[in-house]
């Protein structure tokens, strides 16, 4: 039986950036990273006017190595700050445009992703797509509950690349994603820990500015009390609290970097103050794994090691060697991201999964009574 070739132009923008790529099936033909000037970006007043400019920069690249846009089947974007949805592969309709222009769960350059999704699909009378944004909200309901009323836990994480990981996981043990009870750890300059079972994320810590271990640049969770003594000192206003919470915290905060190979470099050279942060960065994910295992009652088919910091040995050594004993551990280093953008669109082109569609603000509706 033929199997049918499908080609999917998949992107991915960053803040002075934009990875691109063209994807046969589930395999690269090309990827590029450009590189946008800083001043240049500056001049643009909002994230959402820099559509465009990326649009053309894309479009002139792809000219540029001869790809024929007739023969691109889909376009996938990176999934932006959209209301809390379910995992998967949705299509990009004038709802979800609404959402990520208006910024409605705030500005952010991922946005773009599935706005220049559509622009260039729309042209080409194709489908535009977005997969596994990091608004995916698969949590149970006893998950949400923080401890106070004031407060409820939300799902942000690294939707994309700790479902991308979970299949590849699931895959290698003869099993659907469906079927997969996993721990993944996305490691990277935010890390999280998700709860895999049935095809959900059930729990999750919150990757942007909320709980979990302490990463490259985020704090994590803290001490409540000393957080709340130090917001009210007097010495900082809340921009500079966040400021240090997210971004000068973490290995940055302690070490004054947030690259894991400088960081090793000063332990080989003796730095025993670096040593003991590391490996209480690796501590701190180790017991965020264990705690994660009770939500499966101990019954973890394994546990993924994912993002930047799996390249490291001995940084996944530091933690295999405290959570082995729970299930096995696989690795599968760095986040990958084009390549499961274009698995996600993949999906659906090749009829394995039917496209979701977003609803905007009904969403709201739906939620309050989930």
């Amino acid at each position: 039986m033929q199997v049918s070739r499908y080609r999917i132009l998949v992107i991915n923008p960053a803040v002075t950036s934009t990875k691109f790529g063209v994807y046969e099936n589930n395999l690269p033909v090309m990827e590029r990273t450009i590189a946008h000037d800083k001043e240049i970006i500056a001049e643009f007043q909002s994230i959402n006017e820099q559509d465009h400019f990326r649009k053309q920069m894309i479009l002139a690249a792809l000219d540029k190595e001869e790809i024929n846009l007739s023969k691109i089947d889909a376009v996938c974007g990176r999934g932006g700050l959209l209301r809390p949805i379910e995992g998967g592969t949705y299509t990009v309709n004038k709802e979800m445009l609404e959402d990520l222009r208006n910024g409605y769960n705030g500005q952010h350059v991922s946005n773009l992703g599935g706005i220049l999704a559509y622009a260039i699909a729309s042209g080409l009378n194709i489908p535009s797509f977005i997969v596994d944004p990091v608004v995916v909200d698969e949590l149970e309901p006893i998950a949400r509950i923080s401890g106070s009323p004031l407060i409820e836990r939300k799902s942000i994480f690294h939707a994309l690349n700790q479902k991308a990981a979970a299949r590849k996981a699931a895959t290698e043990l003869g099993k659907s994603y469906e079927e997969l009870n996993a721990i993944v750890v996305h490691m990277g300059g935010g890390i999280t820990i998700g709860v895999h079972k049935d095809g959900k994320v059930i729990d999750v810590n919150n990757g942007l500015d909320g709980d979990g271990p302490f990463s490259p640049a985020r704090a994590g969770t803290v001490p409540i009390g000393d957080l709340v003594r130090l917001c009210f000192s007097g010495d900082y206003f809340r921009e500079e609290v966040m400021g240090k919470l997210v971004g000068q915290s973490g290995l940055v905060g302690y070490l004054g970097t947030n690259n894991a190979m400088i960081v090793e470099k000063k332990i080989e050279q003796g730095d025993k103050h670096a040593e003991l942060v590391y490996e209480a960065m690796a501590y701190q994910i180790a017991k965020e794994i264990g705690s994660a295992a009770t939500v499966l009652s101990g019954k973890v088919d394994c546990i993924v090691l994912t993002g930047g910091l799996a390249y490291s040995r001995r940084f996944v050594n530091g933690i295999s060697k405290k959570i082995s004993w729970i299930a096995d551990v696989t690795v599968h280093p760095g986040e990958n991201e084009l390549q499961a953008l274009a698995e996600g669109a993949l999906r659906v082109l090749d009829g394995r999964e039917t496209a979701k569609e977003y609803l905007g603000k009904q969403l709201n509706a739906v939620n309050v009574h989930r």
